[in-house]
């Protein structure tokens, strides 16, 4: 088992699942059909987040007990879950940027790089999360054991009722330390060079999507198994909801009615869901001993044996994308990171043909029937 969803509270656990899977994709189409629903979500919403979280942490820090009991501050005031919201919001706000022509960065060529840059800071910042908790376990192998009354402090230790090598994070989440979070942390290093074409990116027809049609089912299972173990690594008390609702909600949309949005519907989900998150973290949140039980919170199962499967998958899917990449890449005679790799691909092939007329230059266009011609000459042999 990878959560405790079978409990009393199993029905509002698996609806809780739900909703939050159904509102995604919900605020995402409303999010990425029009400029109002991306500025709505993505610049108003986030300027309302950002003064209540300056003011609750000012309070705290000034001592006011109603901000120091408050739930953003105890549970999401670490380092990670800021890093990662506004990253999100950059992500977010860059998108639009290119799909609407926005000013003289959505029209330059040398800005159409910035998709692969912002993913490749998403994934490092769980990347140094994982890493951060494999020290944890070297530091408890050189004898630091970690008072779990003190979250945050150095060290590590064994939990009694898993019998898991674990720590207590600074926002009170106990996490296990061990060699997963290295195969892991690995694993999102090479998923970082599984994106190619990174100035391949374009409007679409609608003008609701940024198209990235190299971005193909290939990265999109390494990603989502990745990011799927780092949240069951470093986030298992809100690995339900961020590791499964969050990564499908994006991926079904892609699949589905998106083809090459993957990367937008991912961006705008995640910040969603992050926003969402930070504000009221006692909708995932159980710690009973601050006075905060959701009947809707699930715990992962803390089993290190499943957290090392799961790394160890994760590792092997990109491994195995890597190597494809470059196979295709070989075979094409391309740079994957210049150039596209999954031309003559079906879903690379669905999702160029979403992108409106005028946007690919010349130059595109001539890779693009050279790379036929390879495949064409292939398939004649």
């Amino acid at each position: 088992m990878l959560f405790d969803v079978y409990g009393a509270n199993a029905l509002y656990q698996w609806v809780g699942w739900v909703l939050v899977f159904g509102g995604l994709i919900l605020l995402n189409e409303f999010a990425r059909r029009s400029k109002a629903g991306g500025i709505i979500m993505f610049v108003a919403l986030p300027i309302a987040m950002t003064i209540y979280c300056i003011a609750v942490t000012v309070g705290a820090g000034a001592g006011a007990e109603w901000a120091q009991n408050n739930p953003t501050v105890l549970f999401q005031n670490g380092w990670f879950h800021y890093a990662k919201v506004y990253a999100a919001l950059t992500g977010c706000i860059g998108f639009m940027i290119i799909k609407y022509h926005w000013g003289k960065l959505g029209k330059a060529t040398w800005f159409k790089c910035f998709p692969f840059i912002i993913v490749g800071i998403n994934i490092l910042i769980a990347v140094v999360s994982d890493f951060e908790s494999f020290v944890h376990l070297l530091q408890y192998n050189a004898g630091v054991i970690q008072d779990p009354t003190v979250p945050g402090s150095d060290g590590a230790f064994v939990d009694a009722a898993t019998g898991s090598i674990v720590w207590v994070t600074s926002e009170h989440a106990t996490q296990i330390a061990g060699f997963n979070n290295l195969f892991n942390g690995i694993a999102g290093l090479i998923d970082i060079f599984c994106m190619t074409g990174w100035w391949a990116v374009y409007t679409s027809k609608k003008k609701d999507d940024m198209v990235w049609a190299d971005m193909t089912w290939v990265f999109v299972i390494a990603y989502d198994l990745w990011n799927f173990c780092y949240t069951y690594n470093c986030l298992p008390n809100h690995a339900w909801y961020c590791g499964l609702a969050l990564l499908l909600a994006p991926t079904v949309a892609a699949a589905l009615w998106n083809k090459g949005g993957w990367i937008q519907n991912r961006a705008n989900t995640l910040a969603i869901w992050c926003m969402f998150a930070q504000v009221f973290p006692q909708f995932q949140d159980s710690f009973p001993s601050f006075g905060f039980d959701s009947v809707f919170a699930v715990n992962s199962t803390l089993n290190t044996t499943t957290n090392t499967v799961v790394s160890v998958l994760a590792l092997g899917a990109n491994v195995a994308a890597i190597v494809y990449i470059f196979y295709r890449a070989k075979k094409l005679g391309v740079n994957p990171y210049k150039q596209e790799v999954f031309i003559g691909t079906r879903d690379y092939e669905t999702a160029r043909a979403r992108i409106a007329e005028g946007e690919l230059p010349e130059h595109e266009v001539a890779e693009y029937e050279r790379a036929h011609k390879i495949l064409a000459g292939e398939k004649a042999a």
